[in-house]
Order: structure tokens, then sequence, then C-alpha cells
């Protein structure tokens, strides 16, 4: 039995039974005749059907909104702008997949060649609980009008949202079976994976989930896409603009309560601006409102499950035994944890070294911008990184140093419909969004054509 439980009240919601193995194969079967279908589907019709997700999510934003933020805390603004966000990617891929599958010719010896980009079947998504929409749909949105199928696995604790994404897909005219969401748990997931009918498997998830998933379907040859933890360096340097800095990366560390694979997880700020840069810092996280995320006011919302706090309260008193300063925080009840910040941490410290996933914001000092590079590097993750400085020439310099998926200059990491997101290092591989994220899992076929 999988059980939803608000993270805040930690009242159970609703209690969900899982697929049987008849369950499972009806779904596989449907899926792949969905996929069948789609072939034959012209493509303004899968687009015509896109729109159609998109203006349901807009619709119905409340309702979902509401639904995410009971099963895993986040503040309902920020699950608002979750769906809303699946509903602009929606349209954004509707109005341009026509020109992300264009065929691409290429000048050979032939009369013609040129590549295409044809769907290839069902591919399994197995996602978590952070983003429980956002995630899910910028898998679904662009693989789904590639022609794709798709099947779903997440997080045990979103089930609701799962089940309602699937109804979002059902109800706006696309046939039965592009969409499914499956209620079963990750030691089942084997044969699932090693089904031909799956011919690809993508996951968002911790690097230790990803290393299980990408061995299995290794074994059954299934490409993959994983885009796994991160400890993304939020690097600001002396020339920077020092408040709208401090603001982002507030902004960057504690959005959906520090619970994010790109949050800013360590800020290394260049030592001249130090005392200025946490002086601004805590005066914003101060101003926080922890607190029922049902309510408006309130700014940050509880953690998702206890133990997930308790694990983060490990990591905060590891880093104070070996030597850091708490300036703020530190507290914790149940699933609320109080927004943290710690100074003096380096680089041999377990908030350093290790993913902290939550409100835990770390100081660390860089004597100079080689430094704060190094610093930055110096992590077995490449997901995001933002780079804060007022040269914008220097700033496109030090960005090829940087050794991440993505590099962000006086900005925020987030994710774009219209860019390539993912990670290098024990970040993962592969990309989702924009023209390659497209492509990673169609089959890339080249037409080679003699007179």
């Amino acid at each position: 039995m999988f059980t939803s439980i608000n993270p805040f009240t930690q009242k159970t919601i609703a209690e969900y039974t899982p697929h049987t193995k008849a369950e499972i194969e009806q779904k596989l079967q449907t899926g792949e005749k969905a996929y069948r279908t789609l072939l034959q589907v012209p493509l303004e019709q899968r687009r015509e059907w896109m729109m159609q997700v998109a203006r349901s999510l807009k619709e119905n934003v409340e309702t979902h909104a509401t639904l995410i933020t009971q099963e895993m805390g986040k503040t309902l603004r920020e699950a608002r702008a979750e769906v809303l966000k699946c509903a602009s990617t929606a349209a954004y891929f509707a109005e341009n997949i026509a020109a992300i599958l264009q065929p691409r010719p290429i000048q050979s010896d032939a009369y013609k060649s040129y590549v295409s980009y044809e769907p290839k079947g069902i591919i399994l998504a197995i996602m978590p609980w952070n983003f429980p929409y956002w995630q899910v749909f910028r898998f679904a949105i662009p693989n789904i009008l590639a022609g794709n199928t798709g099947l779903l696995k997440h997080a045990s604790n979103v089930s609701g949202c799962a089940l309602a994404i699937e109804k979002v897909f059902m109800e706006s005219g696309f046939p039965g079976g592009t969409f499914q969401s499956l209620l079963v748990s990750s030691k089942d997931l084997e044969p699932i994976v090693a089904d031909p009918r799956v011919q690809g498997v993508t996951l968002t998830g911790s690097t230790p989930a990803g290393k299980s998933v990408a061995a299995l379907a290794g074994k059954y040859l299934k490409k993959t896409v994983l885009e796994l933890g991160g400890s993304d360096p939020f690097i600001v340097l002396k020339d920077a603009d020092l408040e709208a800095a401090a603001r982002t990366a507030v902004q960057g560390r504690m959005q959906n309560a520090g619970q994010s694979c790109i949050a800013a997880k360590r800020w290394i700020v260049e030592k001249e601006i130090v005392p200025a840069f946490t002086a601004e810092v805590r005066r914003l996280l101060e101003h926080l409102q922890q607190g029922d995320p049902m309510l408006e006011s309130t700014t940050m919302g509880p953690m998702a499950r206890p133990d997930l706090a308790e694990e983060l309260g490990k990591q905060l008193q590891d880093t104070i035994r070996q030597g850091a300063k708490l300036e703020l925080g530190g507290t914790y009840e149940g699933c609320n944890f109080a927004p943290t910040l710690l100074t003096g941490v380096t680089s041999n410290m377990t908030a350093f070294r290790e993913e902290t996933f939550g409100p835990l914001a770390v100081i660390i000092e860089a004597a100079d911008e080689d430094e704060a590079i190094a610093l930055a590097n110096k992590t077995d993750f490449g997901l995001g990184a933002a780079l804060w400085t007022s040269d914008l020439d220097k700033a496109a310099r030090l960005s090829s140093r940087i050794e991440s998926g993505n590099v962000f200059i006086n900005a925020m990491v987030r994710s774009d419909a219209r860019l390539p997101f993912g990670g290098v290092k024990q970040s993962g591989y592969g990309r989702e969004l924009s023209l390659e994220g497209t492509h990673e899992f169609l089959n890339i076929k080249t037409v080679y054509i003699q007179q």
C-alpha cells in the first residue's frame, strides 16, 4: 500500500493499492497500442491535444496546486508556479515541435541524404517527489509530441499527483495509454525495464538511484537519461551586485524548502565581501515565514518527510562539529526545518562534500576568483552553477572553467523549455528539454538515397 501523508500536519491523505502483475501487463499492452496509433496520427493533431493539456492545467491550476502542496509540502504559491510552468512548456513545445523534428539534410555523395527523428515506443520515467508535476511534464511533453508513449513510476508519496497527471492527458484527447501511471515499488521495476516494448528509461533522482537504474537498463540495453543529485556552487565575486546576488542566493537555496537538485547549495564568496554578503543573506533569511504551506503568507513550507529533516539535521551537526559556525536557525520539528545558515565552511566539511537536500545555506570563503572556481569544481557533482560578477567578459571566460552542465551568470539556475538541461560527473548524463532533450529517446535515423 502506498500512503500519501501531509508533511505539515502528518495526517494521512489517501492510500493507494499497488498495481498487480496483470495490471502492469495490461498497461504495457495499452501503451504499445497507443504508440502504434500515434504513428498514424498527424503531428498537427498531437499539437492540438497538447495545447488542450496546457489549457487544462491553466484552468485547473488551483486543484493541481493544492494536491501538490498536500502531498509534498511546498507552498501553494510555489505549487501554482510549478503547474503553470508545465502549462507554458506544453504550449511552447506544441508551437515548436515541427521545427525540432524537422529532418536534417546532409550533403554526401548520395542523390539525397538526411537524418530523420522518429519515435521508438514506450519510455519509462522514474520521477521524484520534489517537483511532482514539473519533472514529469518536462519528460512527457516533448516525447509524446514526438510520438512516443509514457509510463510513469512516480515517488510513492505523490501517487495522487501521478494519477492526476495521467487524467490530464487522458482528458485532453490523446489515445488511451499515451501516458499511464504505474503504482509499483522500485524493487519491482526490473521486468518492466526488461520488457521489449519499453524502449528507454529516464530518471530524475539521487545519484545512488541513478547508478542502480543505469545498471539495470544497461543489462537490457535500454537507452537512459539520468538527471541526478547536485551540490551546486553559487559563486559571488567582489565586483558583483551584492544585494541582487544575496537575494537570488536565498531564493535559489530556500525555494521548495531547499529540496531541489539545482538549489544554490554552496555559496562561494570572495573574501573581501564575505562580511557584507553574510549580513545581507542573514537579514533575508530572518524574514522568511515558515509555516502552513496552504497560507498565502507562508514563504517556506515543511520538508517532505521527517526522515529527510533528520538526515539534514545530522549533516548540520556534523559540519558544526567540524568547525563551522551556526549563524541562524538549526532547529527542526517533524518536517519543519528552520532556514539555517552556516559560515566558515571549508572543503573538508560534510556540508561541502555531501549534497544537502533542505533549507541549509553555507558560506565558503575564497581568496580570489581562481580559488572560487577551484572550490566550485571540488565536488563529485556537476549539475548547475551560478556566477555573479559585473564583468560579463570575465564571466564568459570563467564559465568555460566550471565543470557543470549549466552555468547561469547573474541569475538563478533553473530549467527552461528553450534550453537543454542536464548534468555531468555524478549528476548524470543526457539532456532534457529543447532540441537536444527531445532527440534523446528518438531513433536518429540516417537515410541515404542513391539514384
